[in-house]
């Protein structure tokens, strides 16, 4: 990821009628990262994409796309994008081949070394010969990535791209738009409702709820924060004299017990300190299992266990 932001989003806000929709987001995405944008029903996540593409007028602020402003410029900065919008159309009867080379008739100046380059691109060399009605689903995810990058675009916006692709067309998909991001420096704009794929494809994420923007953070800082504290489970026997001893060391927190087992949020260092105690105490301790809060738990803390869009 480089310092360069090629989407600038400044004090957007979108009303319709006397509702607001968008309440003053700003952020930025910047070339070669993977920018994930999450949010719960009706947060606002598509209203913001489509006044990013232009296919909604903004109430107030100005979004820029590589210093084009989308208001005032609108074909310089459109042109500066590609995207797929859930699952991409394609021509059947055509191989893939022809499919791109018939979109390449739409813009000025693509050349068939820029159609082999996307191609091989995206790993479709062996198969851009066949018909588009034989390809898999995860092979058009290809070809429409192939098609939306045949403009060299600064940005390249999926609106749920995983839709209908099985884990390993995802998997496939996930390692494709971070080659794209590395390799073509260009930025990539992904909203997905699978969260565990976001957290690994994303190099940043933004959630969005009732139409404010509530955080925006590296993946790894984001979980960071949660690494010191994780959830133990003590399988332990007796489970009351165990629970009462660790409240004796864990004031503030609370426990859950269930069956043989206890379950307490605590500090990482602190588990050597509650295991010393029990065997101290004459506690038998059958096991102890750890973890920690993944983007999932994150995003529900955030938006109020709301469910993702």
């Amino acid at each position: 990821m480089t310092g360069k932001p090629i989407v600038q989003i400044k004090n957007i806000k979108k009303n319709i009628g006397k509702k607001a929709i968008i309440k003053d987001v700003t952020f930025d995405v910047f070339a070669g990262e993977v920018f994930g944008f999450l949010g719960p029903n009706g947060a606002g996540k598509t209203t913001t994409i489509r006044m990013m593409l232009g296919l909604m007028s903004i109430t107030e602020g100005e979004i820029f796309i590589n210093g084009y402003s989308i208001k005032k410029d609108f074909e310089s900065a459109i042109a500066c994008v590609g995207g797929i919008v859930e699952n991409p159309e394609m021509y059947k009867y055509l191989s893939g081949y022809h499919n791109l080379l018939h979109y390449s008739r739409m813009y000025k100046g693509i050349k068939k070394e820029r159609i082999e380059e996307v191609i091989k691109l995206v790993g479709l060399e062996k198969r851009i010969h066949d018909k588009v009605k034989t390809y898999s689903l995860g092979m058009r995810q290809r070809l429409g990535l192939a098609q939306a990058l045949l403009h060299s675009p600064s940005l390249l916006v999926l609106d749920e791209p995983t839709n209908g692709l099985d884990p390993a067309g995802i998997r496939e998909l996930r390692e494709l738009l971070r080659k794209l991001a590395q390799e073509e420096n260009i930025a990539v704009f992904v909203s997905s409702h699978l969260l565990s794929e976001m957290e690994l494809m994303c190099d940043r994420i933004g959630i969005i709820q009732n139409g404010q923007l509530l955080n925006i953070q590296k993946v790894d800082e984001f979980l960071a924060e949660e690494k010191t504290t994780v959830s133990a489970t003590f399988t332990v026997e007796p489970v009351s004299k165990a629970k009462a001893c660790i409240g004796s060391i864990i004031k503030s927190k609370t426990s859950a017990v269930k069956n043989n087992q206890i379950e307490v949020e605590m500090e990482w260092e602190q588990i050597p300190e509650v295991v010393a105690k029990f065997i101290q105490e004459g506690i038998k301790v059958y096991g102890v299992q750890t973890a920690t809060k993944t983007l999932e738990d994150k995003f529900l803390e955030a938006t109020g266990g709301s469910e993702i869009a």
